[in-house]
């Protein structure tokens, strides 16, 4: 199987381009769409609803992800072999979540004009010209090694947003918050889904706080969106394993206006309390 995940939308026939192209070269390969929804260049959230939707795919898939503001310029074109599978798309922080993670991984440029669709890409549309072909490729059995030339995995781009720091262990437990991270998604509920894992929050009463316009707020957490009153925030593990906040029948968006990569703090409601 091949999935594609892009920021094109649906209103033009570049999705179906590339499948087309795919279908030239592995035509018995059934494709499958995870989004091509992402907002336009929106780097952070492709990486979330890719790193969201591959564990649930079969060992082997071959996941082709295109958001690529940088299309044409001196970024690279890359494939990534792990465990789970293989990745290709742009070498521009997308696949950060799925290296991160990966106990072993191989990477390479793409390089070998001989698995792209012409010789000569496009700068506009390397979805069409070199990420479908390759990943077509790949699902026939080419290795990855013959795509092009190998990259030392921890030169790979990561994105720059605030990282996750957890207190809750170690000497850094004096602090009197458990957990610190960002906004790194916004769902189309208008859950704000920070990059903080779930299970660094206590067992007991907790609650998070989220810079906004309006400065920071308080917002106590719960197991479920309807353990609060309809049109009422809450903070709660999503079934993606972070923390976020929502508004039971809701958007915690609408609500909040936060920021892109608006800083978060989670800890017990005890230990916030103190630290006010």
């Amino acid at each position: 199987m091949i999935t594609l995940l892009s920021d094109f939308g649906y209103q033009d026939a570049y999705v179906a381009v590339m499948k087309g192209v795919i279908a030239a070269i592995a035509p018995k390969t059934p494709t499958c769409d995870i989004t091509h929804l992402v907002p336009p260049q929106d780097i952070l959230a492709a990486r979330f609803n890719l790193l969201t939707a591959y564990p649930h795919f079969p060992a082997g898939t071959v996941h082709l992800a295109v958001v690529d503001p940088g299309v044409g310029s001196s970024r690279r074109a890359i494939a990534l072999q792990t465990p789970s599978g293989f990745f290709v798309g742009p070498d521009n922080g997308l696949f950060s979540g799925i290296y991160d993670r990966a106990p072993k991984k191989e990477a390479e440029q793409l390089s070998k004009p001989d698995y792209w669709r012409i010789s000569e890409p496009s700068k506009t549309f390397h979805g069409r010209d070199i990420f479908a072909p390759v990943a077509a490729h790949l699902e026939n059995g080419v290795p990855i090694g013959a795509l092009g030339d190998f990259i030392d995995p921890a030169t790979l781009v990561k994105p720059d947003f605030p990282s996750f720091i957890n207190y809750a262990n170690g000497a850094l437990n004096q602090k009197p918050v458990r957990a610190t991270g960002s906004l790194q998604y916004i769902d189309g509920f208008g859950n704000l889904i920070t990059n903080i894992p779930g299970d660094v929050i206590p067992d007991h009463p907790w609650m998070l706080t989220v810079e906004t316009p309006d400065g920071p707020q308080e917002i106590s957490g719960a197991h479920t969106y309807s353990d609060v009153p309809i049109r009422t925030l809450v903070a709660l593990v999503g079934s993606h394993g972070f923390v976020e906040v929502a508004c039971n029948c809701g958007s915690a968006l609408v609500n909040l206006s936060p920021s892109a990569q608006s800083l978060v703090t989670v800890g017990s409601i005890a230990s916030l309390a103190d630290r006010i």
